[in-house]
């Protein structure tokens, strides 16, 4: 569908778009998996798509409104089957739409004026309220329950006695967005399930979601949207390295908990800590400390067959500092490594490609640090090129949706592959695996556990544990300094958690996995 065709594709003033958004995004989808329901969200998709993408692009349009309409739409793909590779390709459907409306603004062929016009249209059909239109300013949601003011007003913001809420920053669209979706469902399956115990004092968690598209220009309006609207308490498993840089000092003038971000970059690891910032999963330099002695000292690789390979920002520049970091420990010169290099969300390798070509020293072995799609195609690009190539990817590049981008491709495509992760094997009979996949499969019937997943799960019960240590008389510092005495809390990882003032990362343990033929993951030794 082409974006500059702008009336027949985004008009929503014929009765079968105003129908079809109607049913489909006011949630009204049957659970049970159908080929019409699949068939419906994805020529959905084509409409609302274009709509969100030319939005997010009008500055002129509110953040919120935006938002409102892209958690709708999820909720109908999440509706529409119960098949997570059909949900999938669902949410590829809506991102390249999503990608064709952003282009056509930017592009100069749609104008705003249409747009703002389009999405009121879509707004109606779903039933969304847009009082605030006129004057650019979104409506505040109102809580669920009790209500919230704001601090200093003799209450704890996003504190009521029926409710705790925490905000979450994460893309629903572009390169990662597989990865915050997996994280923040694992986030809330914990909370469903502290929520079915009788929640934290009485109060239930509450978890509410805004969009960046992993892009940090568009951070700091989905934050506000989050603190100034929202009211909430807290926030918890932001997803990205780049769009932490921003996401942190907003958090931190504020003085409010920045809890378990998805990343392993120094942006949330100062030393001494800062006092807001809490993390749960060993950083990147731990993580490429991990890989390069796996690949020096089990694989046998000489260190100038080694390259690294990461995007041209802030997530690469961490990856590859790790592994230089962990050459110079191992007494290895750091001068020469090959640094191989793509821009975020984006999937075209050519460059990187034609880098690795040019080599007089064959590589051998390359660690990876970027997201699950540019991994993916760079592996894919390069197979056949190098047939014994190893590749490492830290566990952020999300290891089931990279599983599931490879075993489409072919057997060989998995060969040789290996991600380093921040917790222990989901196929393994751990107790707090086996803890997750019980409460997923209460919570979520029909979705597939993953590492990402079990990770916001673990995360987001270190927080339950400190919330239920601080009593009923919960605020911002009381929590700090509750998460500062956690001491070797056994969660069944065979690993302990712990926490202090000088040391706000919980988890100092790598996992190492490598696919197999089938495409299934299986647990190595790194040393």
């Amino acid at each position: 569908m082409q974006h500059s065709s702008s009336a027949s594709c985004l008009t929503w003033r014929s009765h079968r778009s105003a129908v079809l958004s109607a049913v489909m995004l006011a949630g009204s989808v049957s659970a049970a998996a159908s080929a019409d329901n699949v068939s419906l969200v994805r020529e959905l998709a084509g409409r609302v798509g274009p709509i969100v993408g030319s939005s997010q692009a009008c500055t002129s349009i509110p953040v919120r409104r935006v938002q409102v309409i892209l958690n709708k739409f999820q909720d109908a793909i999440r509706e529409a089957s119960a098949n997570p590779n059909e949900r999938n390709e669902l949410a590829r459907d809506f991102e390249r739409n999503i990608v064709e409306g952003r282009a056509a603004v930017n592009g100069g062929r749609a104008d705003c004026r249409l747009v703002e016009r389009q999405l009121t249209d879509l707004e109606r059909s779903v039933n969304t309220p847009t009082p605030a239109a006129a004057t650019g300013v979104a409506p505040a949601a109102p809580a669920a329950t009790g209500t919230i003011r704001p601090a200093g007003s003799g209450t704890v913001r996003g504190v009521t006695d029926q409710e705790i809420r925490f905000g979450m920053v994460i893309p629903y669209t572009g390169s990662a967005k597989e990865n915050g979706q997996s994280y923040k469902r694992g986030i809330e399956v914990a909370f469903a399930r502290a929520n079915a115990a009788g929640g934290i004092s009485g109060r239930m968690l509450k978890l509410i979601a805004a969009d960046d598209g992993f892009e940090p220009s568009r951070t700091p309006d989905a934050m506000k949207l989050l603190w100034d609207k929202e009211q909430v308490f807290g926030f918890v498993g932001n997803l990205g390295t780049p769009t932490a840089a921003v996401a942190v000092p907003f958090a931190l003038e504020r003085r409010v908990l920045f809890f378990a971000p998805f990343t392993g970059g120094t942006v949330v690891r100062h030393d001494p800590p800062d006092r807001y910032v809490f993390n749960y999963r060993p950083s990147f330099v731990e993580e490429a400390d991990a890989a390069v002695r796996y690949l020096l000292k089990m694989r046998k690789i000489k260190p100038n067959q080694i390259a690294v390979f990461g995007q041209n920002d802030d997530l690469g520049e961490q990856g590859f500092a790790g592994v230089a970091k962990a050459y110079r420990a191992a007494g290895l010169n750091d001068k020469a490594i090959l640094r191989l290099v793509y821009t975020r969300n984006s999937i075209d390798m050519d460059e990187a490609v034609a880098q690795l070509k040019a080599q007089k020293v064959p590589i051998k072995a390359i660690v990876m640090v970027g997201t699950t799609r540019p991994a993916a195609k760079f592996i894919e690009k390069t197979r056949d090129l190098f047939p014994g190539m190893i590749y490492t990817n830290m566990s952020i590049v999300g290891a089931t949706a990279l599983a599931q981008e490879l075993s489409l491709l072919g057997p060989r495509f998995t060969e040789n592959v290996i991600v380093t992760q921040a917790v222990p094997a989901v196929s393994g009979y751990s107790s707090t695996v086996l803890e997750f996949k019980a409460a997923l499969a209460e919570s979520s019937p029909g979705e597939v556990p993953d590492y990402i997943s079990l990770e916001g799960f673990i995360a987001a019960n270190l927080l339950i544990d400190a919330l239920k240590r601080c009593g009923p008389q919960l605020d911002t510092e009381r929590l700090v300094e509750t998460l500062e005495s956690t001491r070797k809390l056994d969660m069944g990882l065979g690993a302990s958690l712990s926490l202090s003032r000088g040391d706000h990362q919980a988890l100092h343990k790598v996992w190492g996995t490598q696919l197999d033929k089938s495409g299934s993951y299986q647990p190595i030794d790194l040393e």
